[in-house]
């Protein structure tokens, strides 16, 4: 009738080591830049921790017209770095970021 317990131990990763909530501590980094998406423009973000923060932001921004590609460079509890290239302003993105939740460092 009495069996013995059985227990399944599953390894967390401690708060005070996470960087997210919904991530391992390890640095994510966008896709290297195509010789395309070095002559874009490059803005430094404020804010990003993980790769969900990346796709939100780049969702965001591709949903500009006139983006042909943006792509990010995650420096987890840095400046984050995001480059665009397209015919497109830099208050589009500006406003594109701000509205993913997130802002463009200005100085």
């Amino acid at each position: 009738m009495c069996e013995p317990d059985s227990h399944t131990l599953i390894e967390l990763t401690p708060v005070s080591e996470s960087t997210c909530a919904c991530c391992s501590t390890e640095t994510k980094t966008a896709a290297p830049a195509s010789a395309k998406d070095a002559s874009g423009t490059s803005y430094r973000l404020e804010g990003l921790t993980c790769g969900h923060c990346v796709q939100r932001v780049e969702s965001a921004i591709m949903a500009v017209a006139g983006v042909d590609s943006a792509t990010i460079d995650l420096v987890v509890g840095g400046a984050s770095t995001l480059t665009v290239s397209g015919s497109v302003t830099s208050e589009e993105i500006r406003a594109a970021v701000a509205v993913a939740g997130y802002a463009v460092i200005t100085s």
